[in-house]
């Protein structure tokens, strides 16, 4: 029998897989679990539509965050710190401060998570920061760090 996984099983296949499997063990355990429907024409055009849904889903957040990158690629954001003598921060400067900053800039809400910054920046001047958007787009943005 031709069964459509609605939900990984172990040792089975995982979920949205099209599967040939024996009428007892769809009878009698995937379809009284919900862990399969039978793959009728209907359901299969209805499962290639959803996968065809998703692609597009997932084409159009990769372009938004491409779009996000090219707005941001080489701007440089200025982050206001108190500073003693030498240049030196009372503190230092997170990627929470930079979030914010870009928020600013940008005019709408900024993930910090985004931000990839390995040490906290604790000197005054323009420092590179890189961005990492997931879904392997990358950015980098200057963050000019200035006396308050």
């Amino acid at each position: 029998m031709k069964v459509i996984l609605k939900a990984d099983v172990k040792g089975t296949g995982k979920k949205g897989q099209t599967l040939e499997v024996s009428d007892g063990f769809a009878r009698n355990f995937l379809f009284p679990r919900g862990l399969a429907m039978e793959a009728s024409s209907g359901a299969l055009k209805s499962l290639e539509e959803e996968a065809k849904a998703k692609e597009r889903k997932a084409e159009r957040i990769l372009n938004d965050l491409k779009a996000l990158r090219d707005k941001l690629e080489g701007q440089t954001v200025k982050v206001p710190a108190r500073c003693g003598e030498g240049g030196r921060l009372f503190g230092s400067i997170t990627n929470k401060d930079i979030a914010d900053a870009i928020t600013k800039f940008l005019g709408k809400e900024f993930d910090r998570k985004i931000i990839d910054l390995v040490n906290p920046i604790k000197t005054l001047g323009v420092h590179p920061v890189v961005l990492k958007f997931g879904q392997n787009v990358n950015g980098t943005i200057n963050v000019e760090i200035v006396s308050a």
